[in-house]
């Protein structure tokens, strides 16, 4: 299923795709994420995915490893194959024979609170300040982000409500009361600007009807942070897994953040125990209890 000529008609096949992602809210990204991963199996197969065997998946999951592509990358089209043959396809049994394989998670890159500061403060404009502020300051995906509309901003319940989360799902993100200032601020003067419509983005792309896309924004923090002077591999993602880190750190319940991230599984939430250093130094070990090795007072005398 390659990428199609502009004056090359959809395939059937393609359009059931479509409808079946859009009738489930997939993100943008996410569906070409899933198009250009089938692309692989038919380019693969040299015809149509609907007319591949369970052989077929097997030789083409061997060649993927043969040939190094990273497990992350395989197990990430292995979720769009699954789709296609589970959901468009109707085809369950092709979708079990499609292997997942286990990776060593990495722990997630984190900013310090004052790295945060920095990166923010180092944005060139109000629109990409703002928006990295919400990435921050209500812990969004990326994706998110980009797809807030102005009527997202619930000012009297302090509510960002997301519609278009990871797999379609809704969900209320926190609104904390200088994120509310901040995008006050941008909308005075995205108005002004003549860029901001009451129905439109909250953060508009080059073209004002559509919103900014992740691919910016990802560029954005990147060059911020290397304004900032953070030598830290970062991006967007960063700073919802900074979020997450600072509340655990400040004792936040994880099954709040687990709700205020969207997450489907608490394991996920669970990750950032590993990276929330401040938590760790607050613990009192069972060793210093006992009392064992403790320094000897000095006398008065000296």
């Amino acid at each position: 299923m390659p990428y199609p000529s502009l004056d090359t008609p959809i395939s059937p096949l393609r359009q059931r795709l479509i409808d079946d992602m859009n009738m489930r809210r997939f993100s943008r990204e996410t569906q070409r994420n899933y198009l250009r991963d089938i692309g692989r199996l038919a380019s693969f197969l040299g015809r149509s995915p609907d007319t591949a065997t369970a052989d077929d998946l097997r030789r083409f999951q061997i060649e993927q490893q043969n040939d190094g592509v990273p497990v992350p990358t395989m197990n990430s089209i292995v979720s769009a194959l699954r789709f296609l043959f589970t959901q468009t396809l109707d085809r369950p049994d092709l979708a079990r024979r499609l292997v997942r394989l286990a990776h060593p998670r990495n722990l997630p890159v984190v900013l310090s609170r004052d790295e945060v500061a920095r990166l923010l403060n180092a944005t060139t404009c109000l629109k990409h300040q703002a928006a990295l502020s919400v990435a921050y300051g209500a812990g969004l995906r990326v994706a998110e982000v980009s797809m807030l509309k102005v009527t997202d901003v619930d000012s009297e319940r302090m509510l960002l409500r997301v519609e278009r989360g990871k797999g379609g799902r809704y969900r209320n993100a926190m609104l904390s009361e200088d994120l509310l200032t901040l995008l006050r601020e941008w909308w005075k003067v995205g108005r002004q600007q003549g860029v901001m419509h009451r129905d439109g983005w909250l953060f508009p792309g080059q073209h004002a009807m559509k919103p900014i896309s992740t691919r910016q924004l990802y560029r954005v923090v990147v060059e911020a942070a290397r304004a900032a002077d953070i030598a830290k591999r970062v991006g967007p993602h960063t700073l919802r897994h900074s979020f997450a880190t600072h509340l655990l750190e400040d004792g936040t319940d994880i099954r709040i953040i687990h709700v205020l991230l969207g997450h489907a599984k608490l394991n996920n939430t669970a990750l950032y125990t590993k990276v929330a250093t401040k938590t760790v130094r607050m613990v009192t070990s069972p060793l210093d209890k006992l009392g064992l090795f403790k320094p000897e007072e000095a006398s008065p005398d000296g």
